[in-house]
């Protein structure tokens, strides 16, 4: 019992169930097996066998296929992983979620996440071409912090191994089949790397330029299809990165630095009334580009002779700049900002569009850190017991501003420090205990502003609503959160594991000031009175100011109980688990109402995947995932049977993968692969439907470093509406028709 106490005590959100790489390719027989395999987003270096939770890990031979085939790093995971939701298909990561829950995704274990504006822009912006490996955390983990509700993706990017410098060039080509000359979009990289006495160093830069898109009709598709999100055409992309170490014998320095840019300029409004959305070919575009303009910094220093053990002390700095395209009024786009600022309550006439010129925000966002772990051996409790503990420390500062230096949110900054320990203890040679706890401490400081005036669609009317003070404050809150779990050799090749984790994310505090005096009917009587009447009853008198000083923002702590087994036995390989997430202060967007809502949920699912070794020319594979969630909709403190999630948390139910690779003696490889997702018939005002997509690839590789890919997407130019962009906004939009990707890689 003194044991269990201890493991129960000393660590914070481990890892959980079925792990598998996905291979471009069959792995030599001398390679470690699945359940050998090392990671190290646990915080320390750690095998598969020894996690107590769902893990992937997609290997390099699978990212550089991808590459070649023209994915970006969204469709990867989204094709496999079987918890992500399929990809929206555009630059954006709005409604994918993980397991129904926020993912948090990290490069090198640094968060690329905003946490007091939740922007979800980031993994389509990930340079795949930099990446080693990418490791995946099914679940609720608090290890790195907040946002991990539903899983933790992290990027491990390459370092320099050669012992002579070695320049690989890649160029590639991607076009839809609809239109060619229109849609044809250019790509490439080139890389240096290598090693020098004890520096090692690798640098990278990759570009490419989207043309025009279409869909399985042959209709060309909206730039902006889910409404300030951005779309996947018309976008020049650039990635700059590099990292340079210096190793001698147990001590290595680390400098690492990534700037990405993206600028998407697009010719077209969108009709969002049309089913689906569509460009609008009579509205040309007047807005400023959509903008990606990010610079990440790291630092990191590992000692492996430490003398508590093996230390690792990290500082980051990400300097975010994200500018949304611009968005006109619709019965979609239902509030936007007024030109001018009336004196009062205003009626505006329903049939023109009151939008300003300047209705367009930039994200800005600074975050820095410093993170401390150490792994420390404690034989005393048994031999081979590690504790893993440390601390963070990370300073935010976040701004939205429109086009005009107006703020749209309130200014915010958040300084948290945060505290861990995880253990892991062998109770015998079979049998392993794990478990920890992490405390956080946020102090979060919301500046006093003013929320521009805005016109708001209400029922049938369209109402000009003025300008209003906001109030702000301090705050100081905390989450502490606890996980704890065991694994089981059934035998050398089969393990059982069960798990409880918890996880947690931070209310969005921008939304909800962007928002300020419009979150609630009471806000918008408490900031406009009886001026707002007859739309709403208010009596008190109007002053036009409203204050957060008690806004008290609270994590959301996510609650996921998880049982599975997995194995790999040579030639055969694959894992299943089952698994159930509760939260009692869940957070929801009401899309209706354009508003955050929390009230209690609860998720379920199953995630299963499997590769067999037919022979030495023939794999066959495949995975499935299955979620489904409920909440609290009417806020009667119970969940009713028919209260399900609304679609932009769960885009699909089902979700699948079916795949064969055929290895030839000339090196050789094809892959044909169906993927399937049964989309979601719960919500009565939005039933999405399901497709099943045919995909083939092939990768040629010759003597002397060069490789060449060929690769068709939606091989049979299915039609289909894209489930996940669709439960965005609330409107259909098209998924994208047949595409080929040629590339040709030469390392010398």
């Amino acid at each position: 019992m003194q044991k269990l106490a201890v493991v129960s005590l000393l660590s914070s959100s481990i890892l959980a169930g079925p792990a598998f790489a996905q291979d471009a390719q069959k792995p030599a027989d001398n390679n470690p097996t699945m359940l050998d395999k090392i990671i190290i987003t646990g915080r320390d270096d750690r095998s598969i066998s020894s996690v107590a939770q769902s893990v992937q890990v997609i290997d390099q031979n699978a990212i550089g296929t991808a590459v070649g085939q023209g994915e970006n790093a969204s469709d990867l995971i989204a094709r496999l992983v079987p918890g992500y939701a399929p990809r929206n298909e555009t630059i954006s990561g709005a409604s994918e979620t993980f397991r129904g829950r926020s993912v948090l995704i990290m490069v090198d274990g640094v968060p690329r996440n905003t946490p007091l504006r939740d922007v979800s822009r980031i993994l389509a912006t990930i340079d795949l071409d930099t990446v080693e490996r990418v490791e995946i955390i099914n679940g609720a983990s608090s290890l790195y912090g907040a946002g991990a509700t539903g899983g933790t993706i992290n990027f491990i990017t390459k370092r320099g191994t050669s012992d002579t410098p070695k320049v690989t060039v890649r160029t590639g080509v991607t076009a839809f089949t609809e239109n060619f000359g229109k849609s044809a979009a250019p790509s490439g990289n080139v890389q240096v790397e290598g090693r020098s006495g004890d520096f090692d160093y690798f640098a990278s830069a990759s570009g490419n330029f989207s043309c025009r898109t279409y869909d399985g009709h042959g209709n060309e598709m909206a730039s902006d299809a889910m409404l300030g999100q951005g779309g996947g055409d018309r976008t020049g992309w650039g990635d700059l990165s590099g990292v340079v170490g210096y190793e001698n014998g147990s001590k290595r320095i680390e400098l690492s630095a990534d700037w990405t840019y993206a600028r998407q300029k697009a010719d077209w409004f969108t009709d969002y009334l049309s089913n689906p959305v569509k460009p609008n070919f009579s509205d040309a575009y007047t807005g400023e580009p959509l903008i990606e303009d990010s610079k990440y910094l790291a630092a990191k220093y590992t000692d492996s002779d430490f003398a508590l053990g093996k230390l690792e002390l990290k500082a980051f700095y990400n300097d975010i700049f994200k500018q949304s395209p611009f968005t006109k009024f619709s019965r979609v786009n239902s509030q936007v900002y007024l030109p001018t600022n009336p004196a009062r309550p205003t009626l505006l006439p329903i049939n023109r569009d009151p939008t300003a010129s300047f209705n367009q925000t930039a994200l800005e966002v600074q975050r820095s850190g410093i993170n401390a772990t150490v792994n420390t051996p404690v034989d005393f409790i048994t031999q081979g017991s590690t504790l893993t503990w440390g601390f963070d420390f990370t300073h935010d500062q976040t701004g939205q501003t429109l086009l005009n230096g107006q703020d749209a949110i309130a200014p915010s900054s958040q300084n948290s420090v945060a505290a861990f320990a995880q253990a892991e203890v062998p109770v015998t040679d079979r049998f392993r205990l794990q478990g920890g706890v992490r405390f956080d401490q946020f102090y979060l400081d919301v500046d006093n502003f003013k929320r521009p005036a805005a016109a708001v669609l209400a029922g049938s009317n369209l109402v000009g609503l003025p300008a209003i003070d906001v109030v702000g404050g301090s705050f100081d809150y905390n989450a502490t959160t606890f996980n704890a779990g065991a694994v089981f050799d059934i035998t050398p090749e089969l393990q059982a594991f069960g798990n409880f984790s918890q996880g947690f994310s931070l209310t969005d505090i921008g939304g909800f000031t962007r928002r300020a005096g419009l979150n609630t009917n009471a806000e918008t009587c408490d900031a406009y009175g009886t001026s707002i009447r007859p739309l709403l009853p208010c009596t008190n008198a109007p002053d036009y100011r409203i204050s957060y000083a008690d806004i008290a923002p609270e994590p959301q702590v996510v609650n996921t109980w998880e049982g599975g087994l997995r194995g790999d036995w040579g030639n055969v390989r694959g894992g299943a688990s089952a698994y159930l997430s509760t939260s009692d202060n869940g957070v929801n967007y009401d899309i209706a109402a354009n508003r955050v809502s929390q009230q209690k949920e609860r998720i379920w699912g199953f995630e299963a995947n499997a590769e067999y070794d037919i022979s030495e020319m023939f794999t066959l594979g495949g995975s499935v995932g299955y979620v489904e969630g409920k909440y609290d909709a009417n806020r009667d403190g119970k969940i009713g049977s028919d209260e399900y999630l609304p679609n932009n948390r769960i885009p699909t139910t089902y979700k699948g993968l079916a795949y064969v690779v055929t290895h030839f003696d000339n090196n050789l490889t094809l892959r044909t692969e169906l993927e399937m997702f049964s989309g979601r018939d719960r919500i009565a005002s939005q039933e999405l439907d399901g497709a099943v997509l045919a995909n083939i690839g092939v990768t040629k590789k010759f003597a002397g470093g060069q490789e060449l890919n060929f690769a068709v997407r939606n091989l049979f130019d299915t039609y289909y509406v894209n489930p996940t962009a669709s439960a965005t906004r609330g409107a259909d939009v098209p998924g994208l028709g047949r595409t080929i990707a040629a590339s040709f890689k030469v390392t010398f």
